[in-house]
């Protein structure tokens, strides 16, 4: 089957969950409800599949390695940090938690420094070794996450109660104009992303090579991180972190469409990704009837699929 009609096939395979999720149930009496519900938690899912899925696809290009996401880089660390801190100093019913709008600012603004301050740390070297950047930002990871288990350790249980609804990755109370807002701006970096896919297809044949082609490569790894981690902020602050999820569609597109070119895999992993969130959210909320959060489904799916990939000895 070729690459073009893989697409056409998640393409309508999104188009059917998307109809799934937003017309069934619907009636005379109650359809402006529910579609004042249901089109800014589906329009959420696809900004969320492509932000995460490009920002992870790409990343793991320029690292070269299949088994890395952006959440090495402790951006989904940081967001917990973020959350637990304005909790534990501010209290759960502050403006600074329950205004969404605030919260939001507060949460991009966050990543966005850090983010400066990482890349900024690497990049004024003059030895600029991409792995010591990888190792660097899962330390400060693991710090962040430290720092969040005793705040919590300490926090009022009540507090706590409320933080949890925030830690994980939710599409029920997805508030509309910050769908609105985050739109244009994924969209744009989405589009920014995709002409530099040539490039992307150089760089995928490791550093040396890309060097003797004429790319340059740490300019260009600089706007690939910075493109990155304006994905993943905005998609964490939109709706939490999810980052796991990045590892399963990447790999799960780089194995069914078989190809080299970003132009086939940018568009494949936004749609795989796509598909995996409408049908997990159904799950959830159809089957499981809110047993359990997306985030567990994902992990579980996700730990099942990498152990499996070790196994066949496909991650290269």
């Amino acid at each position: 089957m070729r690459d073009k009609q893989k697409l056409l096939i998640l393409s309508l395979v999104a188009l059917g969950l998307a109809a799934l999720f937003i017309v069934i149930g619907l009636n005379a009496n109650n359809y402006e409800y529910f579609l004042s519900r249901r089109t800014p938690k589906v329009l959420a899912m696809v900004l969320a599949g492509i932000a995460v899925a490009q920002a992870s696809l790409v990343f793991q290009t320029i690292t070269n390695n299949r088994i890395l996401t952006p959440s090495i880089m402790g951006f989904d660390s940081l967001y917990v940090l973020t959350q637990t801190s304005i909790v534990m100093f501010f209290g759960g019913m502050s403006a600074f938690a329950i205004n969404h709008y605030l919260n939001f600012t507060i949460s991009i603004v966050v990543m966005a420094m850090f983010s400066v301050f990482l890349f900024g740390f690497y990049f004024q070297g003059k030895r600029k070794n991409l792995i010591v950047l990888l190792l660097a930002g899962l330390i400060i990871g693991q710090l962040f996450g430290n720092i969040s288990s005793f705040f919590t350790m300490v926090m009022d249980p009540n507090e706590f109660s409320f933080l949890q609804g925030k830690l994980f990755a939710s599409f029920n109370n997805i508030q509309m104009e910050l769908v609105y807002i985050c739109t244009p701006i994924l969209l744009v970096a989405a589009f920014l992303l995709f002409r530099e896919h040539t490039v992307l297809d150089v760089l995928w044949l490791d550093r040396d090579n890309a060097v003797s082609l004429g790319v340059d490569v740490d300019r260009f790894n600089r706007k690939i991180l910075i493109f990155s981690a304006l994905l993943i902020a905005i998609s964490t602050a939109l709706i939490g972190p999810i980052m796991f999820f990045g590892l399963l569609v990447t790999n799960l597109t780089r194995e069914w469409f078989s190809t080299y070119q970003h132009k086939i895999l940018l568009f494949g992993c936004s749609l795989m990704s796509i598909c995996a969130l409408l049908s997990g959210q159904w799950v959830v909320e159809k089957i499981l009837h809110f047993d359990t959060t997306l985030n567990v489904v994902i992990n579980f799916v996700g730990g099942v699929y990498f152990l499996s990939m070790l196994l066949r000895n496909k991650v290269v």
